[in-house]
């Protein structure tokens, strides 16, 4: 399966979970972003790949970034180093110090459990 078939896969798989979450149907996803209920159908089973349109108001109704979506989509480069993900955290102004240090406690905590196994 090519890099492009595969990230379509993934980027179905995540908007169906999405969907899911939100507890929608595919027809209500469908009218909240304004698709038909086929191309929904055919986006969560990877056939297509969607416009920035599409993806914009996908996330519109699933209250998901596109920024998300576009990573999912294999568009744009997610963060592969621990240092660019624990640097975010410590630069994020919305977050208290004492959020923070949760946040990086329990980062750590799930990135070094896998190094311990």
């Amino acid at each position: 399966m090519s890099e492009e078939r595969t990230h379509l896969k993934g980027l179905g798989a995540f908007i169906r979970s999405q969907r899911r979450l939100a507890q929608l149907s595919q027809r209500e996803l469908a009218k909240l972003a304004e698709l038909s209920d086929p191309y929904v159908s055919q986006l969560e089973r990877g056939l297509h790949e969607p416009s920035v349109r599409v993806l914009r108001s996908l996330g519109n109704a699933l209250n998901v970034p596109i920024e998300t979506l576009m990573t999912q989509a294999g568009w744009k480069e997610t963060a592969s180093d621990t240092g660019d993900t624990i640097t975010a955290i410590k630069n994020d102004d919305a977050l208290s110090e004492a959020q923070k240090t949760a946040m990086l406690e329990i980062y750590r905590g799930f990135t070094d459990s896998g190094a311990d196994a």
